[in-house]
């Protein structure tokens, strides 16, 4: 499960590297009208290929005053609203498109209790320089229509502390107010429904690489705020009586176990503020952490950490940890959860008290768990972990009994305080980066994504049955490809503690390791590339980094590996799916197609002067040819060269390309269905061609984009008008003509 964090973190190092060429200004300050209504039906009808979760989910929100109303936020893949009679997730924010792919991690999200229509939501991914600006998202109909204003500052709901809020909040005295603590610029305030906003007065002074205001909680009347950057003299909790002057909370909690304040709740029963604390933001990193309750009334603080971090754990391990989430019953006075974050010797837990933190119960100890909706969260192993990463942690006010939680994978939940079980259909967060369909078998789709690995989908509609693929068990995928001419010969790679390399004899159902590997594959090991007949291996070894390496070829099966040095390295290998003794690389840093006659023993350049600079170009070849080579160049367009790369035109008709792929022609067509992720006119969208990219149709509407999907698009072979498409945050989505 420590290979899960890695995974995550390189979400943010994959997308960094297209951020300049995929991004555009906001117009900062200005309210601008989002998610317009599409003008004409959509062309294919959009579901995603089921896998349930698979992403950091970084807060879950009840609505107060609504029965079986909540919200959820993820860290890459957007917002949901629950939908209580089909016991699913809608999700809320797929109209954004590829120019605002930053707003796709949801920084924190507010409802209004006097107003039960009312949602707030606080959107950006990254707050790095290449990064845009945020947004504030507001809707008069639980997220059904969106009014948009775009910030002067960066949000991060990708980075350390997202699990931390929340950061936005409607003010109890006015719902015309509302508050945003933001990272790196204080405190700001709207008194017009978030359609403006103007700094605050605060008490401390943000700093470029700090946390800032980690979150933001009221307690009757009176607003409270924790602060990240607290250097022991900076107060780490203040608040604010009449929403215009704030002063440090006195008597607060000191000391590395009450550095930083993650979550809080208020008990109106008790008048009581719970305050949740760690040692640092999580979710990784926190090793010291404990839960803290003041009196409202009389100023008084009580220590009620159910268990103390430091111990030794039960295989001999110090049991370090923060504590993250905290809810409190609406029903019952006194009644309260919390949970662990970042424990990994003992994994962890969520405690529950009845008597206002004297005693506690841990109910991880009597849980019973059912992941069989999403046999992947067994992570490989014999049975599931009570959850990791939980930071996301919500009491339903109309069920006492109803509790629910976040992990870095799903939302799991409880309606008897015993039996949990994912609660996670129609969320679907994973960051794809391969995908292949195959010509026959059972699967029509085998995916390779971040943090997940490799599934194979025997069904569209259920999750995947074998769960990530094992033996060995990768995190991250990073490279799948499947032998044209003998589709039962599939090969994987990626990141994992028991090799990077595996092949598949049944078409990906199972699997076993390469028998040896290159010595840099651990640390780089990038796509792969297997000849049409599946006698020979092309490894492009890539850094997590960007650093290129060698490519490494094998003709017995990945027993033994061998240099190519005529390759550029990093260019990464493409088989010719007609000829075995064929293969290409394309080097985007020169803008030079190389090309192999002799099966990837020796390349030697062919055509030169093509788009250069940018490592996510991407060359494909067209199925069932030999020598049909199609190039997405981003904004330089797409480019086809039909004698095997030795010349390339240039397609008329895009603007942009950033991932093309080939699907079943269509009747009466001699040439496959092309899918194609690129702009034909101002606007990037997926589109088809049945005429060899003569003519194109766009079949994705306003309502569903998805944010950045530039890795990868394929068409079905077996199903005329079927695309399989890789989002970055909103798993695979597949679309069907209607």
């Amino acid at each position: 499960m420590h290979a899960f964090n890695l995974g995550r973190r390189a979400v943010l190092a994959g997308t960094a590297a297209a951020a300049a060429l995929t991004t555009v200004p906001f117009l900062p300050g200005r309210a601008q009208a989002a998610a317009p209504a599409a003008t004409t039906a959509p062309a294919h009808r959009w579901r995603n290929a089921v896998m349930g979760g698979t992403g950091f989910v970084t807060g879950v929100l009840f609505h107060p005053s609504v029965r079986g109303l909540a919200y959820a936020r993820t860290d890459i893949g957007g917002a949901y609203r629950w939908d209580d009679p089909t016991a699913s997730w809608i999700p809320l924010t797929d109209h954004l498109g590829s120019d605002d792919w930053n707003l796709l991690g949801v920084e924190a999200m507010a409802v209004d209790p006097s107003h039960p229509d009312r949602l707030y939501l606080a959107l950006g991914t990254y707050t790095q320089s290449w990064a845009t600006n945020g947004a504030i998202l507001r809707s008069d109909d639980r997220g059904a229509t969106w009014r948009r204003t775009d910030l002067t500052v960066k949000l991060g709901g990708n980075e350390d502390g997202r699990g931390c809020g929340e950061r936005l909040l409607v003010d109890p005295r006015d719902s015309d107010v509302l508050w945003l603590g933001t990272r790196h610029d204080g405190l700001l305030k709207s008194t017009d429904r978030g359609a403006t906003w103007k700094p605050a007065t605060f008490p401390a002074a943000p700093s470029a690489a700090g946390q800032g205001i980690t979150l933001l909680v009221a307690a009757g009347r009176v607003v409270y705020a924790g602060w990240g950057d607290s250097d022991g003299t900076t107060p780490n909790l203040c608040r604010t009586t009449d929403g215009t002057t704030w002063t440090a909370v006195p008597g607060r909690p000191t000391g590395t176990a009450a550095k930083l304040p993650v979550r809080a709740a208020f008990d109106k029963h008790t008048r009581e503020l719970y305050v949740t604390y760690a040692n640092g933001p999580g979710p990784n990193g926190q090793t010291d952490g404990s839960v803290h309750k003041l009196c409202t009334t009389s100023g008084k603080w009580t220590e009620v950490t159910p268990v103390k971090p430091g111990g030794t754990a039960a295989d001999g391990s110090h049991d370090s940890f923060g504590y993250g989430g905290v809810a409190v019953d609406a029903r019952r006075a006194g009644t309260v959860v919390v949970s662990t974050n970042n424990r990994w010797a003992e994994i962890d837990t969520v405690f529950r008290t009845t008597d206002g933190g004297r005693t506690w119960t841990s109910l991880k100890d009597s849980a019973v768990l059912d992941v069989s909706e999403t046999p992947y969260l067994k992570w490989g192993a014999d049975k599931p972990k009570f959850g990791t990463w939980i930071q996301a942690l919500a009491l339903d006010p109309y069920d006492s009994r109803h509790i629910v939680f976040g992990t870095g994978a799903t939302v799991m939940g409880t309606r008897d305080l015993k039996n949990w079980a994912p609660q996670i259909r129609g969320l679907e967060e994973a960051s794809v980066r391969q995908l292949l369909s195959p010509p026959a078998g059972e699967a029509h789709l085998i995916s390779g994504s971040a943090d997940v690995g490799v599934m194979y989908h025997e069904r569209l509609t259920a999750s995947p049955s074998r769960g990530m693929a094992t033996n060995p068990l990768f995190i991250t995928a990073t490279g799948l490809a499947q032998a044209a001419l003998k589709p039962s010969y599939v090969v994987r790679t990626g990141s994992g503690d028991q090799g990077n390399g595996a092949y598949s004899h049944d078409g990906g159902q199972t699997w076993a390791p390469f028998e040896a590997q290159p010595a840099i594959a651990e640390d780089a090991p990038g796509p792969i590339a297997v000849s049409a007949d599946g006698s020979v291996l092309l490894w492009c070894l890539v850094h997590w980094d960007g650093t290129r390496h060698p490519t490494y070829r094998s003709a017995d099966g990945g027993a033994t590996w061998s240099e190519v040095a005529s390759v550029p390295k990093g260019a990464v290998p493409v088989a010719d799916p007609a000829d075995p003794a064929r293969f290409y690389a394309y080097d985007t840093a020169t803008g030079t197609l190389h090309a192999s006659t002799d099966a990837g023993a020796t390349f030697t350049a062919r055509a030169t002067g093509l788009p250069s600079g940018d490592s996510e170009f991407k060359l494909v070849a067209a199925p069932g040819r030999s020598g049909d080579l199609w190039l997405s160049g981003k904004g330089e367009g797409l480019h086809r060269s039909t004698d095997g790369g030795a010349s390339f035109s240039k397609i008329t008709g895009v603007r942009a390309s950033l991932c093309l792929g080939f699907g079943k022609a269509a009747t009466g067509a001699a040439y496959p269905a092309i899918y194609h992720v690129g702009s034909t006119e101002t606007v990037t969208a997926v589109h088809r061609s049945d005429d060899e990219a003569k003519t194109w149709t766009r079949i994705n509407d306003d309502q569903h984009q998805w944010g950045w999907t530039g890795a990868a698009i394929t068409g079905d072979p077996r199903v005329h008008g079927r695309v399989y498409l890789a989002t970055n945050g909103r798993g695979v989505q597949y679309g069907e003509p209607v």
